[in-house]
């Protein structure tokens, strides 16, 4: 079993090593100098933080979000990373996380879901599907 896991981690190491960097372009960025008055009114930032970028649940939540990476752009979403506690960046201060912690933020600036485990792109794009600013943008793009 712990062959299996090693393996499956050191798998996942450079997909987390790239979320962490920020390489996927426009959709993961590193977190630590932002400041969500940035994206107010033009994204919908999903800040994935964990104390540590090696966290098996930060592996697997960031695998999910590349996996669902077409959906996510689809929503205007930007997904900020912290795995640096440390650091004491802005978001770290604003949202308060306790270990590993997923929070979704609106276009409006509000926090919208807190979750403390990995979460599905399913279940985060359903949250921002009811949300009434996508409602009114899925109108607009269909000319209603």
């Amino acid at each position: 079993m712990r062959t299996i896991l090693s393996v499956v981690l050191a798998g996942l190491l450079p997909l987390a090593a790239a979320a962490a960097d920020g390489s996927v372009p426009g959709l993961i960025q590193p977190g630590y100098d932002v400041e969500l008055a940035e994206f107010q009114w033009t994204h919908r930032p999903v800040v994935v933080f964990a104390d540590s970028p090696e966290d098996p649940r930060f592996h697997e939540q960031m695998e999910r979000l590349m996996e669902g990476a077409a959906a996510l752009r689809e929503r205007d979403v930007v997904v900020l990373t912290d795995t640096d506690p440390a650091a004491k960046s802005a978001l770290r201060k604003k949202l308060r996380p306790r270990g590993f912690m997923l929070v979704l933020i609106g276009k409006d600036g509000g926090i919208k879901l807190r979750k403390p485990h990995p979460s599905t792109v399913r279940e985060l794009s359903r949250s921002i599907d009811k949300f009434p600013e996508r409602l009114r943008e899925v109108e607009e793009r269909r000319g209603g």
